[in-house]
């Protein structure tokens, strides 16, 4: 039977990411697949007392609908903690509280996305946030990013060139899918050319408290002064990713609309979840739980990166990111990293191939490697499975040109 689905589903595809994730729930196979947190770390036992308390003290409410914007104790933590690290002054009426920062990026499309306008992101960037985007009809432009976030000619000649820009989408911290941390010139440059054009940016920030060494920088947003960035943040990476509560943070004007378009979805997030998440925090040290998290991960960056350093041919180049989730790769231009994750899978290993990362460019010798799920004994193995498909593929890549 033909059905008649709607225009935006014609382009849309399944998420690469979701796809090899299905693969890598078999045990057997080491994954550095997907951004997934260490379940071991979860606080387990302080949920369960948690939500018994939350049942048995306010159990009625906790099962009853709740507002649109989201539980307000939740949001005034959140609009706290947002002024303390990214230099902003959010109440809580600042702040709505969604399924997770990918609702968050899917009514970001909603409020401000119309068929055919631009989003500027950094090359590469976060893929889910492209899906997101582009079931509105939008193009994207990618604008050359080095190791210090966006080179301010390129965005600059890329504003003053390009019409109906709409949004500059970016993820200043230890991003996804490369690890890479934006210096504070380039954040700074970043607000004055979108208030010189009157461009909305989104700053994405999951990783910001994830960071394992050196100092926390000013975020996009303290340099602000007109109210064009929103800020995105979730408990995914910092606490419990089941609970897919995240929020989004801007001016009310806007987060009014955000409203609007949420009621249209799903009216609301889980009540128990919010008040959960809020009883935890007025019981327990967030700070504490997220500096054993770091501590986790630091070691477990540190082994990537010694077996990647050690275990790599020549010719293969990788970032060594500060903190977050991500380390990323760049292979010989001739190498698919497509056709490496086939042979790898056969060895029971798995990793990202990283041109669905790029809208535009569809870059296939890269990929991105996550760090924080697996045990360092499985990343040490992880990594030498890895290097030998990958010396196996350099080998065939050389020896066909030198036949040529």
């Amino acid at each position: 039977m033909e059905y008649k689905f709607a225009k935006r589903i014609q382009n849309l595809r399944a998420s690469e990411i979701r796809e090899i994730l299905k693969v890598t729930e078999r045990p057997e196979v080491i994954s550095f697949a997907g951004g997934l947190p260490a379940p071991e770390l979860f606080p387990v036992k302080e949920i369960k007392d948690v939500t018994r308390l939350v049942l048995e003290e306010n159990g009625a409410k906790a099962l009853q609908y709740t507002t649109t914007e989201g539980y307000t104790p939740l949001r005034e933590w959140i609009a706290d903690r947002t002024n303390k690290n990214m230099g902003s002054s959010f109440g809580y009426e600042n702040i709505l509280l969604t399924h997770g920062s990918q609702q968050a990026l899917d009514l970001t499309g909603k409020v401000f996305l119309d068929e055919g306008d631009v989003v500027l992101c950094e090359s590469p960037t976060y893929l889910a946030a492209i899906s997101a985007f582009k079931a509105y009809g939008c193009r994207f432009k990618e604008v050359p990013t080095d190791n210090d976030g966006m080179i301010p000619d390129e965005l600059e000649s890329i504003l003053y060139s390009t019409q109906n820009v709409k949004l500059i989408y970016v993820i200043p911290d230890f991003q996804n899918p490369t690890g890479r941390t934006w210096s504070v010139e380039r954040r700074e440059m970043l607000v004055q050319a979108a208030m010189k054009h009157n461009i909305i940016i989104i700053e994405d920030n999951p990783y910001g408290e994830l960071r394992f060494e050196g100092e926390m920088l000013p975020s996009v947003k303290s340099f602000d002064k007109t109210g064009l960035v929103i800020c995105l943040g979730t408990f995914s990476k910092i606490f419990c990713p089941g609970y897919r509560i995240g929020w989004v943070a801007g001016e009310e004007k806007i987060i009014s609309k955000y409203i609007l378009v949420k009621q249209g979805v799903d009216l609301q997030c889980n009540t128990m979840a919010q008040m959960e998440i809020a009883k935890y925090l007025e019981l327990y040290s967030i700070d504490k739980h997220i500096s054993n998290i770091k501590k986790a991960y630091k070691r477990r960056r540190d082994t990537v990166v010694k077996a990647m350093e050690e275990e790599f041919p020549e010719g293969v180049t990788f970032t060594r990111p500060e903190g977050g989730l991500f380390a990323w790769v760049e292979l010989p231009p001739d190498v698919d990293s497509r056709d490496v994750l086939q042979k790898c899978l056969e060895k029971n290993v798995a990793f990202v191939p990283g041109g669905a990362f790029f809208p535009n460019e569809n870059r296939q010798n890269t990929m991105r490697i996550n760090f924080s799920n697996m045990p360092e004994e499985r990343i040490v193995e992880g990594i030498k499975r890895i290097s030998d498909v990958l010396r196996e593929f350099i080998h065939a890549k050389l020896q066909a040109s030198l036949g040529d």
